[in-house]
Formats: structure tokens, C-alpha cells, sequence
């Protein structure tokens, strides 16, 4: 699937889920919500490595938290980057992309 259009499918999604619950989408709130995601997402993993209270949760659900997770800082990733107007495969070749060649 292309980035871009991705990017649109999630971007609907966020903003139906904020005006379902009437939160503000404002610069602030996007870069809050992927450090939240962040948190949540090392939560999981130590959770996952034994370093954290399992929960009563199995080795699968462990496992499928932390994926989740990743998911939600992804998907928080792109929506930053769309609000702010950067082409972010642009920058992922610049970037990392570069370092292939070098």
C-alpha cells in the first residue's frame, strides 16, 4: 500500500474518532498523542520481554499488543508528518535511503 494514501485513510479515521469525542486535533495534540503512543508502545515491549507485570496476558496476546502498538506509533508517525506537510517518503530516502549508496 502507498504511503500517501494511507496517510489519507488514517487521517479520516483520526479525525471522525475526534470529532466522535470532540478532542482538538491541533499541533500540541498530535505530538502529545505520539509520545502517549510511545509510552505505550515500551509498556508493551517490557511487558513482552519479561521486564514488566504480564498481566495474566499469554506469550500470543503479549505479542499481539506490542505489533498493535507499533501499529499506533506508525500510524500517530504519519499523521504528525501529514499535518506538518512533509512528504515523509521524500525524507525516508533523503534520510535513511541515502546511507544505502554511501
Amino acid at each position: 500500500m502507498e504511503l500517501k494514501h494511507l496517510s489519507e485513510e488514517i487521517e479520516a479515521i483520526s479525525k471522525g474518532y475526534a470529532e466522535k469525542y470532540a478532542i482538538e486535533r491541533d499541533a500540541t495534540w498530535f505530538l502529545l498523542k505520539l509520545q502517549e503512543e510511545v509510552g505505550e508502545l515500551i509498556q508493551s515491549y517490557l511487558m513482552l520481554a519479561g521486564k514488566a507485570r504480564k498481566k495474566g496476558k499469554t506469550p500470543e496476546e503479549l505479542q499481539a499488543a506490542f505489533e498493535e502498538e507499533v501499529a499506533d506509533v506508525f500510524c500517530q508517525t504519519l499523521l504528525l508528518a501529514r499535518l506538518h506537510h512533509i512528504d515523509i517518503e521524500e525524507v525516508v530516502k533523503k534520510k535513511w535511503l541515502y546511507w544505502k549508496n554511501a
